[in-house]
C-alpha cells in the first residue's frame, strides 16, 4: 500500500520514507526536551555519554532546558543524530526515565 507520495510507503502503523543520500548527510539539530521526572544528574551523563559533552557544557544544556523546556544539544548529520538519539532514548527508558530528544533540520 503506497501514499500518493511514490516515497512513503505505508503498512499498518508503520510509515517508511526513502531518502536520498544527500538528505542523510545533511546537519540536523538535536533538541532535548524538559520533562519532571528524570533527575537532572541522569540527564548530564546522558548528554556526556552519547553526545560527547563536556561537563560544562552537558550542565548549561541541561539547565536550559530545564529553565526554557527545551535546548539545543549538538548538529550532526542526520544518521549519525538519530542513532545517538535512539540510544539516548533507549538508555533513558531502560532507567525508566521519560528523557525525549526530537531532531530538526538545521536551516
Amino acid at each position: 500500500m503506497t501514499t500518493q507520495d511514490p516515497d512513503v510507503h505505508v503498512i499498518p502503523d508503520l510509515t517508511f520514507k526513502v531518502v536520498e543520500r544527500e538528505e542523510l548527510e545533511k546537519p540536523y539539530r538535536v533538541i532535548i526536551e524538559n520533562d519532571d521526572v528524570t533527575p537532572m544528574d541522569f540527564v548530564v551523563v546522558v548528554l556526556r555519554v552519547f553526545f560527547g559533552l563536556d561537563v560544562e557544557r552537558a550542565m548549561t544544556v541541561m539547565l536550559t532546558a530545564h529553565n526554557e523546556g527545551r535546548a539545543h544539544v549538538a548538529t550532526l548529520p542526520y544518521e549519525e543524530a538519530q542513532e545517538r538519539v535512539y540510544n539516548a532514548h533507549h538508555a533513558a527508558r531502560e532507567a525508566g526515565y521519560p528523557l525525549t530528544f526530537y531532531l530538526e533540520p538545521d536551516e
